[in-house]
This record gives structure tokens, C-alpha cells and sequence, in this order.
């Protein structure tokens, strides 16, 4: 790599107003907007640079120590410098740092209906997230250009500098501040992810939802999280599902929940009835005598289980409606039958639930 003081045309000692007087004439000379040509445009890049790390004084130390630290610092190095020398820290043994890194986790909640959970749903899932750049494919650099060592560091990504302490002379190690610790220098970023290697765009995720979930679980879908930057690996996407409830359904476990109105004379003659279910009609069989709070259940009519095989139940709990207003004749009707029953006068029994409380006490024993 050229050396900064001749691609300038300075010598080592100049002032920082001769190397500013020296970069305005080369920049005028050869800016794009005046010389259009190729070379002049990378000699252009090159004098950029050059006048960046010369202007910086601390830049310039420490290109002029050749990107190692010259044995005379003045003073006593802290205790943290002596530590990291003598446990490792203070010297550099991993080599530059990658700019390839992995991209974050992402978390999204679902809501799906009780319906859907019975079998399981497909869902395509519209996400804002960062994805690989297009452009330069993760490279961070314009098409046709590279990364280019760094000089400072000359690509190991640390600057060493010595430092007196109680013992001596020591060497430290820290990160270059030119490259940041990478070896390279991104000297022509991409214009479309400004040299960060992925975008935030928009994205659709086709997902499976299993049958059997339930409100609280989380599913994981690997490597569908963000890109990360420089053509790092993608993260993982976390699905937290949502249930919304049904009017007429609930959910007991695997098994489906549901109350059916019964008139009396049904309850006492026995019946038939076709229910819509969450997965098709159910005939139910409602048996002479049935009384409120029993359950009818139907096997296998319930939500698929997420862990195993099969499905729960569907099951039916009974409420026995009593008319409130009769007709002249209807009360004679029901008349007629009480007095064919003599049934004995009203009495005290042992307390009894209600029916809410009885059908729960059923509907989760």
C-alpha cells in the first residue's frame, strides 16, 4: 500500500496546514466532477484517505509508529493494563473481529380461532425485518470493490502501545479506531444498505400452525429472524399463539365444551338433536328423564392433541329450560299431569349446587 506522505506529496514532517493545502490541490485536480476517468477517480479514494488518517493527529501517531506504539509513553500505565498483560487481555491472539454477525431473534403474536386449532392452520405472515441487501449480497462494498487492509493495524484489528508501569515496560492491546477492530476498511460502501450488508424490508412468512395449540404456546421457526449484518446468519422467529374464544364453545384440555338447551317436555319425553360443532353437525341423543347438569359426550369430536395422537371430546352439558308463561290450556295440560302424579309437598333436602357450579364440577371432573 502506497505510503500516505508520497500519495499526498508531503514529506513526514509537515505541518497539518501543508498536508490540507496539499489535499485541496489534488482533490481539485482529480475529482470526479472534473477528471471522470477511472484511475483518476481511484487516485480520487486514494488521496481521501490518506489526507483522513494524516489530519487526525492521533490517526497519524499512530501511522507513523508504523500501527505499533513507540516505547516512550510518558507516565505510569493503569493496574487494569498490567492485569490484562499478565491474563491474556493484553495481547492480541484472536486476530481481527468478523463484521459477519448473527441477526436477533424476532417475536410475533398470533390469533387464531378455536376452530382453527382442531386441526391446524397455514398462515402466510406479513413481516417488517431486516433482510440480505440485494445489492452487494451481504459484502457491505459497491459491486467490483473489496474490502482493503487497514494501515493503521495492519489488518490484525489492534493497535499494541507501550506503557510503563511498576514492572516496566509493558505492552497493551486495543482495538484499532480506524478499522473498529476488523482488519478491513470499507472504503466504497454500498449505496443500498450503507455498508451494513442487509436492509429493512418487507417479507412474507408462510407458517404451519399444529393443531392443539393453545393460548400461551410459543413456536420456533429457525433461521427465519433477521438477516444479520454482513451476511450473517439469520436469527430465529418465535410464534406466541393467541386463542380468541367462541361464543358457543370452550376448551377444556383437548376436550371442547358446550351447554344445550333443553324444553321440559323434551327432558321428560326424550328427544333428538343435530348440533353444528366447530368440525360439522353432531346428532346428540337426548335420553327421556334427563336432568340438568347431565352430560352428553361425544368421543373424538374435540381438539387434536398437540403432543400425541387422537382428539379430546366434545361434550355436552344439559340445561332443562321451564317455561315461564303457560297458556289457559298448556296449564291445564301440566295440571292434569300433576295430578296424575301426586307428587308429594315440596321439602328440605341436602344443599345442591347450582347449575353452573354442577356443570363445571362435571364439565372438569
Amino acid at each position: 500500500m502506497a505510503d500516505h506522505y508520497e500519495v499526498l506529496g508531503v514529506s513526514r514532517d509537515a505541518t497539518p496546514d501543508e498536508i490540507k493545502k496539499a489535499y485541496r490541490r489534488l482533490a481539485r485536480e482529480l475529482h470526479p466532477d472534473v477528471n471522470p476517468g477511472t484511475e483518476a477517480s481511484e487516485r480520487f479514494k486514494e488521496v481521501t484517505h490518506a489526507y483522513d488518517v494524516l489530519s487526525d493527529p492521533k490517526q497519524r501517531q499512530q501511522y507513523d509508529l508504523g500501527g505499533q506504539g513507540g516505547m516512550g509513553g510518558q507516565g505510569f500505565g493503569g493496574f487494569g493494563d498490567i492485569f490484562e498483560t499478565f491474563f491474556g487481555a493484553g495481547q492480541q491472539t484472536r486476530g481481527p473481529r468478523s463484521r459477519r454477525e448473527r441477526g436477533q431473534d424476532a417475536l410475533i403474536r398470533v390469533e387464531v380461532g378455536l376452530d382453527e386449532v382442531i386441526f391446524g392452520t397455514h398462515r402466510d405472515l406479513e413481516v417488517d425485518t431486516a433482510v440480505l441487501c440485494e445489492t452487494c449480497h451481504g459484502s457491505c462494498c459497491q459491486p467490483g470493490t473489496a474490502p482493503v487492509t487497514c494501515d493503521i493495524c495492519h489488518g490484525t484489528g489492534s493497535i499494541q502501545r507501550a506503557v510503563r508501569s511498576l514492572l516496566g515496560n509493558v505492552m497493551t492491546s486495543s482495538p484499532c479506531g480506524t478499522c473498529r477492530g476488523y482488519g478491513t476498511v470499507i472504503a466504497t460502501p454500498c449505496v443500498t444498505c450503507q455498508g451494513q450488508g442487509r436492509v429493512r424490508a418487507r417479507r412474507t412468512v408462510p407458517v404451519d400452525i399444529p393443531a392443539g395449540v393453545d393460548t400461551g404456546v410459543r413456536l420456533q421457526m429457525p433461521g427465519s429472524g433477521e438477516a444479520g449484518p454482513a451476511g450473517g446468519p439469520n436469527g430465529d422467529l418465535y410464534l406466541e399463539i393467541k386463542v380468541r374464544g367462541h361464543d358457543v364453545f370452550s376448551r377444556n384440555g383437548d376436550d371442547l365444551l358446550a351447554t344445550l338447551e333443553v324444553a321440559m317436555t323434551d327432558a321428560i319425553l326424550g328427544t333428538t338433536a343435530t348440533i353444528p360443532a366447530l368440525d360439522g353437525d353432531v346428532d346428540i341423543e337426548v335420553k327421556a328423564g334427563i336432568q340438568s347438569g347431565e352430560i352428553v359426550t361425544v368421543k373424538d369430536r374435540g381438539v387434536t392433541r398437540l403432543r400425541g395422537n387422537g382428539r379430546g371430546d366434545l361434550r355436552i352439558g344439559v340445561q332443562v329450560v321451564t317455561p315461564t308463561k303457560l297458556s289457559g290450556k298448556e296449564r291445564a295440560l301440566v295440571e292434569q299431569l300433576a295430578a296424575s302424579r301426586k307428587p308429594g309437598k315440596p321439602e328440605l333436602a341436602h344443599f345442591q349446587q347450582g347449575l353452573f357450579a354442577r356443570l363445571r364440577d362435571r364439565f372438569l371432573g
